[in-house]
């Protein structure tokens, strides 16, 4: 999918053509010099996004809310992310539990970066298990003088 990409500058000059296009393209990418690029979008576009996440939401709660769709699932998540293999079965349990959540939260929430932070969080475990030496030295006792036990925060 191609996203449309205009200025900012040529959105303050032109702002009339620029709404055109939004309306036609439903999003439009807009750089910015100054600061991080902006989307803008039409409401339908954003309301059809939220239906979506609905959508994925429940479809992810009802399908793990059962033996067999809970199969399915672990079936198709290597296909979707590759790296579950370096992942023990209750490692990839637990990636389920929080992924399902973390899309609860963007319908629920309207909070994204919960999404986006399991993934990369998991990611980064399976790619430390992928590596034994890696995992030997995070896993080892630490070098040193025994601190004592850390409070919670």
């Amino acid at each position: 999918m191609s996203t449309l990409t205009v200025s900012f500058s040529d959105l303050s000059k032109n702002s009339k053509r620029v709404a055109d296009t939004v309306e036609r393209a439903q999003r439009v990418h807009v750089t910015r010099r100054d600061g991080e690029d902006l989307y803008l979008t039409t409401e339908r576009h954003d309301r059809q996004r939220e239906e979506t996440a609905d959508v994925t939401a429940r479809l992810f709660t009802a399908l793990i809310s059962s033996d067999e769709g809970a199969r399915a699932v672990l079936l198709a998540l290597p296909a979707v992310f590759p790296w579950v293999r370096h992942l023990s079965a209750e490692e990839v349990r637990e990636f389920v539990d929080d992924l399902v959540d973390a899309t609860r939260d963007v319908v629920e929430l309207d909070v994204h970066a919960n999404l986006h932070r399991v993934i990369v969080e998991w990611r980064a475990t399976a790619r430390i298990l992928a590596d034994p030496e890696l995992t030997a030295e995070l896993t080892g006792p630490l070098p040193g003088d025994d601190h004592g036990e850390v409070a919670a925060p």
